[in-house]
């Protein structure tokens, strides 16, 4: 019903090994790791990222790919493509600048500032901060609040969202209309809750 991407131990995760990127790694193609986060953001179900302490360039590659960015008070990011004279493949030119802004994101990029979980909320790259004493019990709040709204709303919103994204808002409004995926199969039995009445049967 909902994804939560955590690191284990101190940190998100630094990022990518620097000694294997240098020995040249494999991978199965050119372009696995991106497609990979293409399938992750594509999941048909919400996907948060919570990050505390490191979180620095392929590492908030797979951040950006999630819905959005829950932040401990601990968190840092940063992207240090260019201080290693490497450049993104995993996706960082397209999800930063969408998430921040195309300045603020080349300003990222350009200097591999490393930024605190406050400037990050600033920007819009963290949805939310919290004290790292409360981050297990928000992350948890967190997931519930999302899993007791319709399985079948997330899905088909985020489908929405996603086709819709790029679009000015006269074609996004059409298309919402025309491709709308209509009701959910839980909807009669939630309303049915709320009203306290049942369901009606068809005839």
């Amino acid at each position: 019903r909902c994804v939560i991407l955590r690191g284990a131990g101190k940190c998100f995760s630094a990022g990518h090994d620097l000694a294997d990127i240098a020995e040249g790694e494999a991978v199965p193609s050119r372009g696995w790791h991106s497609e990979t986060l293409r399938l992750m953001e594509r999941l048909p179900k919400p996907v948060i990222a919570a990050v505390h302490g490191h979180c620095y360039t392929g590492a908030l590659e797979v951040a950006l790919a999630a819905d959005f960015i829950m932040a401990a008070e601990s968190a840092r990011f940063g992207d240090t493509h260019a201080k290693w004279a490497l450049t993104p493949i995993w996706g960082m030119s397209q999800r930063l600048p969408r998430r921040v802004g195309i300045a603020t994101a080349k300003r990222l990029m350009f200097t591999a500032e490393m930024i605190g979980a406050g400037e990050a909320f600033r920007i819009g790259l963290a949805e939310m901060v919290v004290p790292d004493a409360e981050f297990d019990s928000a992350i948890l709040k967190l997931a519930q609040q999302i899993t007791a709204n319709s399985a079948f709303s997330h899905a088909a919103n985020k489908r929405l969202l996603e086709a819709t994204d790029a679009r000015d808002m006269d074609s996004g409004l059409q298309w919402e209309v025309l491709n709308n995926e209509g009701v959910g199969p839980d909807m009669q039995a939630r309303i049915g809750a709320f009203t306290g009445k049942s369901p009606k049967a068809k005839k």
